[in-house]
């Protein structure tokens, strides 16, 4: 028989991680004929989940969401007219739960989890059948959880405009979720891959991961060139995995090749007044282009290269459980991870 009631967190304003509230018997939501009940057993943690409470996240957010969009675990009931799921399969969920394949659009930009719906941080959810796919086979739930948001994102980047090719080269940032998953991927592709980090100690880390050159950006701020003179004939990189933002475009933009792509994922450079113009991209001769994590046929893609490569998500050695959740929202904050923050929710 279905629970009725599940223990969650919502947030509830605008004022840090107390805003984070928990509430032990919260309502199941109705399963619907086209729905799906999950039985979460792990989440993972995206800069995204720790920006909304504090405020500073620039879509639209339902106040007293659930928080989290990643999430894995087991089908516990399904509607009547449910045909992609049945009871006992393993899932994890889609961000924008409305993007299913092709652009997004501002309707689809109104269905993302943790945000504008209710998300992934709680023991059950429901979710219409379409917002849902199925783990990869190899994995387990602490590593399925991770690959809604930071794995899907980090595939589009490589593959949502101009393919990668086996040969190119890649230019990752630092050793966050995305950055991480990129590595993985373009290895898996017979690419290589520079990337860049502030600390010997994860400068290892990458190239036991298989980084081909590894920069310490802090050594030398000049990344970007470097990055240049490294890639094969010192004509720049094919793809840039931009997750620092507007403190970092500028050299991402001297490490770029003519009629390369650079991806802008994200912005946990913080803000800055000193920023490339529009013009630096004809200048460069590069496309930029911002992106939003990705659509379930990118996602269904993505699982079957995880699988055929057996792709295992760096997921932090340190779990925290569902009670635990501020404790967890601080250690990413401080940046004690590498890879991905995982959340146990279920055994």
């Amino acid at each position: 028989m279905a629970p009725s009631t599940t223990k969650q967190w919502t947030v509830e304003g605008k004022n840090g991680f107390d805003s984070l509230k928990w509430d032990e018997k919260a309502p199941v939501p109705t399963l619907g004929a086209k729905d799906v009940l999950v039985k979460f057993h792990a989440a993972s943690l995206n800069f995204r989940d720790l920006a909304i409470p504090k405020g500073k996240y620039p879509f639209p957010i339902k106040e007293g969401v659930v928080p989290g969009s990643d999430g894995a675990g087991v089908v516990e009931a399904v509607g009547a007219n449910v045909t992609r799921f049945k009871v006992g399969d393993k899932v994890a969920t889609l961000f924008n739960q409305g993007h299913l394949a092709g652009s997004l659009n501002p309707a689809v930009l109104s269905t993302g989890l943790g945000g504008s719906m209710d998300g992934t941080l709680r023991e059950y959810g429901t979710f219409d059948e379409q917002g849902l796919v199925n783990m990869p086979k190899n994995l387990n739930f602490f590593e399925a959880s991770t690959l809604p948001c930071a794995a899907l994102t980090a595939w589009n980047a490589l593959y949502g405009l101009k393919p990668l090719q086996p040969g190119q080269t890649v230019l990752t940032q630092g050793t966050g979720g995305v950055s991480i998953f990129a590595l993985q991927f373009a290895k898996a592709a017979g690419a290589r891959v520079i990337a860049t980090t502030s600390s010997s100690e994860k400068a290892d880390l990458l190239r036991k991961l298989g980084a081909d050159h590894v920069i310490n950006y802090k050594e030398n701020p000049n990344w970007g060139e470097q990055a240049q003179s490294l890639s094969p004939g010192g004509l720049g990189v094919e793809h840039v995995v931009e997750v620092g933002g507007p403190t970092t475009l500028k050299e991402s933009l001297k490490a770029i090749k003519i009629d390369g792509v650079i991806s802008i994922i994200g912005f946990i450079g913080g803000f800055s007044k000193d920023q490339p113009s529009f013009l630096d991209c004809l200048n460069n001769i590069c496309t930029v282009r911002g992106l939003l994590v990705g659509s379930r046929q990118q996602f269904e893609d993505m699982n079957a290269a995880i699988e055929v490569n057996d792709i295992h998500p760096i997921v932090d050695e340190k779990i925290f459980t569902l009670p635990e959740l501020k404790d967890a929202y601080q250690y990413m904050f401080d940046q004690k991870h590498f890879g991905k923050m995982a959340i146990k929710i279920a055994e």
